[in-house]
């Protein structure tokens, strides 16, 4: 009889010892899974955090991409500008708004003159209207240039004239301060039309207001 109630304590003992072994590996389980689970959503953010910072960096290339063709597309004489007032502390900061070109048939100058025309003057108007009406703090170079025919040193004179004739009126009639704007003259050195032809001679006879901000 002892002996049969020996072995039944035995069983009953083995039942309630397996009984315990499931809870715990149960248990250890849903610890694990737990845990497993608490790591795949750290490698989803991390996931997540590496395709934001590749769709930053990837727009700021754009961008770079996006600068690097308006630079390439700026003229020569805006980039010198642009370096000019650069580096003589003129601006803050250095940025190339637009370029307007007085070239059309309306506006162009005269062999060997620095009057301007009505269409100028007109067209000068227009430019100092739509600066008031953007109201920006803006620095204007403003640049003249001649055609080939005469020395070199007299188209030096007569471009400065040109520039210094446009600035006087965007001055009286525009309402821009004249420490806002500078004059620089290229002479016959950049023409942008065939000097060989009375049409180019008469497009290269013209001034560049370089907007700088």
């Amino acid at each position: 009889m002892r002996i049969r109630w020996a072995t039944l304590v035995i069983a009953l003992a083995i039942v309630v010892s397996g009984c315990a072994t499931k809870k715990y590996v149960r248990g250890e389980v849903e610890t694990l899974k737990s845990r497993v689970d608490e790591v795949q959503g750290q490698v989803e953010e991390n996931q997540t955090a590496v395709r934001n910072n590749q769709e930053s960096l990837d727009g700021q290339g754009h961008r770079i991409d996006q600068q690097g063709e308006q630079i390439e597309a700026t003229s020569k004489t805006a980039q010198d500008a642009l370096n000019r007032a650069t580096s003589a502390g003129i601006l803050a900061q250095g940025k190339l708004l637009y370029e307007v070109a007085l070239t059309d048939d309306k506006v162009r100058f005269g062999f060997d003159k620095s009057e301007l025309s009505e269409g100028a003057r007109t067209a000068l108007d227009e430019f100092a209207t739509q600066l008031r009406a953007e109201n920006r703090d803006v620095y204007i170079e403003i640049q003249g240039h001649t055609d080939s025919v005469g020395p070199e040193a007299h188209n030096y004179d007569l471009g400065l004239e040109r520039a210094e004739a446009v600035r006087r009126y965007l001055n009286a009639k525009g309402g821009i301060p004249l420490h806002r704007m500078s004059v620089i003259s290229y002479g016959k050195l950049e023409p942008i039309a065939d000097n060989k032809t009375r049409e180019g001679r008469a497009i290269n006879r013209r001034v560049m207001l370089v907007v700088l901000e």
